[in-house]
């Protein structure tokens, strides 16, 4: 793992930039046995520009949305996080504060309410970065989904996202900077037939997205969406539990199920995920726009 070293400043808002060291590799050691890989300090990775801007990040407590709000802080970018749950998001937001110098507010919400929303803005009204995320809808069969069951799955997934863009896009662009990911799923490149909810809603925000994208691209504004895989966060956690509970077999044992067919050989880590956000957040993205970055282990077995 990677400690973040921050120095101190004057101003306590203001960013210092954060120092990275490498732990010994021994204590990263992978649950299989294998030498993890090694991690390049941050003295030898590139700067990414982004120090003393801003970014709003949704469903930030945990999970993959952590893991960009803590990538970004890392990179000195000043945060407002998003969550539902006041106490996970306020613990959240301690962490990050001790892990780097850069100002964090964190704003108990629903994001996909107009109330949460204008709560968000009110925290965050010119973010330079927009990081939108929300839990996937339920899977089942779509002959099961009421007309309310798609109306809420486009609210979360796709209406909120493009509420949040028209409300700080137009900023973005008169600073001549804008960076704005979108957290979807590896469904809108590989749609998974339980998945209907999310298959619909995430592909009509990519459809969104490939126009608006290129609408703005010599704007000085991004548009990208990250397309997750399986990762190594608290709601596989608890969904291996169930199913291994449901088969009678371990959690182990359901993990290594579901990771065989993975070429990598294990799930992703939020600290990755966050890695591939910070960077299309960055000064070197600046010719990436209207993406779909999958992430998922090299699982996708396309060409394309």
């Amino acid at each position: 793992m990677i400690r973040i070293i921050s120095t101190s400043h004057d101003n306590p808002r203001a960013c210092a930039r954060p120092i990275a060291r490498l732990t010994r590799p021994g204590s990263m050691r992978r649950r299989d046995g294998a030498e993890p890989a090694r991690v390049a300090t941050k003295e030898s990775t590139m700067d990414l520009g982004i120090e003393g801007k801003t970014a709003l990040v949704c469903a930030a407590s945990k999970g993959l949305g952590r893991g960009c709000a803590e990538a970004l802080a890392a990179e000195g970018v000043n945060l407002v996080i998003v969550a539902r749950t006041r106490d996970t998001l306020e613990e959240t937001a301690e962490e990050i504060r001790a892990g780097a110098n850069v100002s964090v507010t964190a704003v108990a919400c629903d994001i996909t309410t107009p109330d949460g929303r204008a709560a968000a803005l009110a925290a965050c009204p010119q973010p330079d970065i927009l990081v939108t995320n929300a839990g996937g809808p339920p899977p089942g069969d779509f002959r099961d989904f009421s007309h309310d069951d798609w109306i809420r799955a486009l609210e979360s997934n796709m209406l909120t996202p493009i509420e949040l863009i028209r409300a700080t896009l137009d900023g973005m662009i008169a600073r001549g900077f804008g960076r704005i990911v979108n957290i979807t799923s590896s469904a809108v490149k590989a749609p998974i037939d339980v998945l209907a909810l999310s298959n619909g809603a995430r592909s009509g925000l990519t459809g969104f997205v490939a126009g608006l994208s290129r609408k703005v691209a010599g704007q000085g504004v991004t548009i990208n969406n990250l397309l997750p895989g399986l990762f190594d966060t608290d709601r596989i956690a608890t969904t291996l539990a169930a199913s291994a509970k449901a088969q009678g077999v371990s959690v182990d044992e359901m993990r290594a199920r579901r990771t065989k067919d993975i070429p990598a050989g294990r799930l992703g880590t939020r600290a990755e995920f966050g890695a591939a956000c910070a960077f299309l957040c960055s000064v070197h993205a600046g010719y990436i726009t209207g993406q779909n970055w999958l992430l998922d282990g090299g699982s996708y077995p396309g060409t394309f």
